[in-house]
Formats: structure tokens, C-alpha cells, sequence
């Protein structure tokens, strides 16, 4: 992740270089692409780690549900409040 993070800010420094043009056109989908990675690995990373150990717990089940909303084109809205509901939900009944 820092590394994605580190090549992310390499790339905005090039791109006010002479070299960014050239790289530009040849890199232009994977610099696309970034903010979505990053942001997948910031959800992986709070859904499955707390204090530095690997968690299987209720926000599985949040993330899974939102993501099938997602995947099923729901509004935002839908999709956090899905999310919440099963977390809650499966929270509850475990308790």
C-alpha cells in the first residue's frame, strides 16, 4: 500500500516535468486505476484487521451486502444503509 501511495505522488511530481506528456499517453489507464486500488485496500484493511491481527467478525457480512448492492447498481444510500443493517444485524444475533 505504501508503495502504491509512493508511486501515486511519484507520478504527479513527473507529470509537471517535461516528462509528462510522454508518460501520460503510455500510462494513463494505470494512473486511472490508482484511487480505486487504494481505496479497495483501505476497505480490505478495516474490515479485516484490528490492532494488527486478522478479524473475522460482523463487518464481513456489511461489506458482502454492500457490495452485492453496489454490483447491483442500488443508490448510495441503499448500498451504506444494507451495509449497516447486516453488520448490525449479524452483530445483534451474535451477542
Amino acid at each position: 500500500m505504501i508503495l502504491l501511495a509512493v508511486g501515486s505522488y511519484g507520478l504527479k511530481v513527473v507529470g509537471v516535468t517535461t516528462f509528462g506528456s510522454l508518460l501520460e499517453r503510455k500510462f494513463r489507464t494505470w494512473v486511472s486505476l490508482l484511487p480505486t486500488v487504494l481505496f479497495a485496500a483501505l476497505i480490505a484493511v478495516m474490515t479485516f484487521e484490528n490492532a494488527g491481527e486478522l478479524v473475522v467478525d460482523a463487518r464481513i457480512a456489511g461489506v458482502a451486502v454492500g457490495a452485492f448492492a453496489a454490483w447491483r447498481k442500488a443508490p448510495l444510500f441503499v448500498v451504506i444503509a444494507s451495509a449497516m443493517l447486516a453488520t448490525s444485524v449479524l452483530r445483534f444475533v451474535t451477542s
